[in-house]
């Protein structure tokens, strides 16, 4: 039995090292070689990786695909590098990640769900317009659209020499001179929303991915990436059209510190100034003119104890 031969394109963008045209690149560079030899084109039909380098490096067999979702935040472009020096997805997600390969694009100003996987052959299934696999979007744009012309998408529409296939559209709600449109399409061209929105009049303002395939961008926050299970991986690359796989777990988010109150401050007692003078017994009456107190009661308590000590006479007092 004759043992089955793939391109040596395709088993390196399985096995992670690449996506197709960056290996295309490469090889056409010369990095990739076979036992030592260059291979010089990437149509190189072989059995498995065993022989095969990469600068240098042998090539390991693939690994079990990975697929893990992430919230793609606007700002961001979805490639490896920028020949302007945009920012790019790769400078935003976590070090921890394996190398992944994005499944489709979003363009800089559009956000949402993208799917990353470490499996170059998974990536191509999901994303061929054959297959199948439903994205849905939701648009913000300026300007006034009836359901009806939003129905007539889905006979598919040519604008400009390129056709588009069917699309689902719905008006959900205006805001204003904004509306809010849902769309569910299979193929996503570059630009694809923008360019159909904007031949029926209207200009986006804003553009974010809610679906791709079975998984949904529900509540998870901008940046945020979560794993895909192994084995719901492998279901969806037995049927990439299958909507019933669960949602990932997403990881719980660390709990918050107790607040601890602290007691208030014990403000301290103020210093008494130096020589100020004792408050006289008594209750205070007045103030005299050269400053002193006048107080009921000091004087005559003062009278009586020398009365009963013989300094002076005693007075009669009222009983």
């Amino acid at each position: 039995m004759a043992v089955p031969t793939h391109r040596i394109a395709k088993l390196l963008a399985r096995a992670g090292v690449a996506s197709r045209r960056e290996i295309e690149r490469m090889i056409a560079e010369g990095r990739v070689a076979l036992r030592g030899t260059p291979i010089d084109t990437p149509a190189t039909l072989l059995p498995s990786l065993d022989g095969v380098t990469v600068d240098g490096n042998p090539v390991a067999e693939p690994e079990p695909a990975r697929l893990f979702l992430y919230h793609k935040p606007s700002g961001l472009l979805t490639t490896e590098r920028d020949p302007r020096g945009r920012p790019t997805i790769y400078d935003r997600l976590p070090t921890a990640l394996p190398r992944v390969m994005p499944v489709g694009r979003l363009d800089l100003s559009t956000e949402g769900l993208l799917l990353l996987t470490t499996d170059g052959g998974l990536k191509r299934t999901l994303e061929l317009p054959a297959t199948g696999v439903e994205r849905s979007y939701r648009a913000r744009a300026y300007g006034a659209v009836s359901q009806e012309a939003l129905e007539s998408l889905v006979e598919g529409i040519e604008i400009d020499g390129v056709r588009y296939g069917s699309i689902d559209a719905n008006l959900e709600r205006r805001t204003g001179a904004n509306t809010w449109i849902e769309l569910t399409l299979t193929e996503g061209k570059n630009r694809e929303v923008r360019r159909v929105l904007e031949h029926l009049g209207l200009k986006v303002s804003r553009l974010i991915r809610t679906r791709y395939g079975p998984f949904h961008l529900g509540d998870m926050p901008a940046g945020e990436v979560v794993e895909v299970r192994r084995h719901d991986v492998e279901s969806l690359a037995a049927n990439p059209r299958r909507k019933d796989l669960p949602q990932p777990r997403r990881r719980a988010p660390a709990p918050a510190k107790p607040i601890v109150e602290k007691p208030a401050p014990v403000k301290a007692a103020a210093p008494k100034a130096a020589g100020k003078p004792k408050r006289p017994e008594g209750k205070v009456v007045r103030k005299r003119a050269d400053g002193s107190l006048a107080v009921r009661g000091g004087e005559r308590r003062a009278a009586r104890a020398k009365a009963f000590r013989g300094d002076a006479p005693r007075t009669p007092g009222k009983r």
